[in-house]
């Protein structure tokens, strides 16, 4: 774990993304709000481009809680039974879209507390919803947060919320709405986990990682 970067190290970085990137976008195929909770809540030990290819379809017949009860436990799991743990997750989906129905009015709620009491949506999966669809400057720390954050120093920390907790702490408000994109773009394309491409990042001079590659 690297010692966390001073406020100044911190700005620049995030300085050079914007540049690089001034509107970051999530990879995850969405129509609405519930479409979206449903893609993140499916792309939990998932590729989000493995979630898309089920939910073109999926998404296709079934964009509203009401239409995906309809269309029950069978014809959603059929739909997404090439992503990993489809049989559960399925399950959930329907559980979920029940208690929308159910206790919301078919709409999706938008506080923290109300989502994760959602089947199958824990603290990452609302927190990207929250911040994806509300504006909201929630950060939802997957595993390349975590590992880019530790090897940076940028938000380092022993657990996720550790992590999280950084971020809010360390990272300028301007640059909080956008964070959690910036960095999961960059874990994934290039602070990637075995052979870091340190020799395309943008970032290489200011990160703390001691073991750059060439």
């Amino acid at each position: 774990m690297a010692k966390q970067l001073d406020y100044h190290t911190i700005r620049e970085i995030f300085t050079r993304f914007h540049a690089a990137e001034p509107e970051p976008k999530g990879e995850l195929e969405h129509v609405n709000v519930y479409t979206l909770v449903v893609a993140v809540a499916l792309s939990a030990q998932a590729t989000d481009a493995g979630v898309n290819k089920a939910t073109r379809g999926l998404f296709a017949v079934a964009d509203t809680p009401e239409k995906m009860l309809a269309l029950g436990l069978e014809g959603v799991t059929e739909h997404i039974k090439t992503i990993g743990l489809f049989r559960q997750k399925a399950k959930n989906v329907i559980k979920l879209s029940q208690i929308l129905v159910d206790e919301y009015d078919g709409e999706v709620p938008n506080s923290r507390a109300a989502l994760q009491s959602l089947p199958g949506v824990g603290r990452k999966t609302a927190n990207v919803v929250l911040n994806m669809w509300w504006g909201m400057p929630a950060q939802a720390v997957d595993t390349h947060i975590f590992r880019f954050g530790n090897r940076s120093g940028v938000c380092p920390g022993k657990d996720v919320i550790a992590v999280e907790r950084a971020i809010e702490d360390n990272i300028p408000a301007d640059f909080q709405r956008h964070a959690h994109h910036w960095m999961i773009l960059h874990g994934r394309y290039i602070c990637v986990a075995r052979k870091p491409k340190c020799n395309a990042c943008l970032i290489r001079d200011l990160c703390e990682f001691e073991d750059k590659t060439p």
